[in-house]
């Protein structure tokens, strides 16, 4: 299975990972803008929040996603947890993993891929999950398309797939709202978080609409 590092990846990307015994992160291709390589979505007061993380990187130039530089003139980690603190607060397992997380926020990150892998190698860790996986070091394309889960790194993708309901910290305000990072799962379901996403199967085809 192929898959992209993302910033705190989402609960689509979870649930595929652990519906193989063995995946490969795609560090090789070009870098494409718009996506959740460099950003995630939580729910905030709000509703929908996108916390992105600024990057260097034109069009013109065409850069590979292992080479993309962070743009690190703004200060995007204290903006992220202060936005993470006012969303989740409140939430019955926001202060028992916090701590755990800090690393991406404390860090300097220079790379985009190294700050993903990191968030990556974090939340496995919140999660006690151990995971098969290896990093890309040429282009590849899967040979079966069923093996094929870059679609889920599009931001603008939008699925129809049926995530069940879990209680969020603003449910009341805006309803329940899917698919966000697995932070917002994480902070409101705890060790529960695990037996969700082994309850999800997911088909990128519904991804591709």
């Amino acid at each position: 299975m192929l898959l992209h590092p993302t910033y705190f990846p989402n609960i689509a990307h979870f649930a595929a990972m652990l519906q193989k015994d063995y995946f490969t992160l795609e560090i090789c291709d070009n870098y494409q803008k718009q996506t959740f390589r460099n950003r995630c979505e939580i729910y905030g007061a709000n509703g929908k929040l996108t916390l992105t993380v600024p990057v260097s990187y034109t069009q013109k130039q065409r850069q590979q996603y292992k080479d993309v530089a962070i743009f690190n003139n703004e200060d995007w980690q204290s903006q992220h947890l202060k936005s993470l603190d006012s969303a989740y607060r409140m939430s019955p397992f926001y202060e028992f993993y916090i701590d755990d997380l800090m690393p991406v926020f404390q860090n300097k990150f220079y790379s985009l891929l190294d700050l993903n892998l990191k968030s990556l190698e974090l939340i496995l860790k919140c999660l006690e999950l151990d995971l098969n996986y290896s990093i890309s070091n040429v282009f590849t394309l899967p040979k079966d398309a069923k093996t094929d889960y870059r679609c889920l790194v599009n931001a603008k993708k939008h699925s129809d797939f049926n995530f069940p309901f879990y209680t969020q910290v603003f449910t009341q305000k805006h309803g329940f709202i899917s698919n966000l990072s697995i932070l917002d799962i994480l902070f409101n379901e705890g060790p529960n978080t695990l037996n969700y996403l082994e309850r999800l199967t997911l088909d990128t085809s519904c991804f591709n609409q």
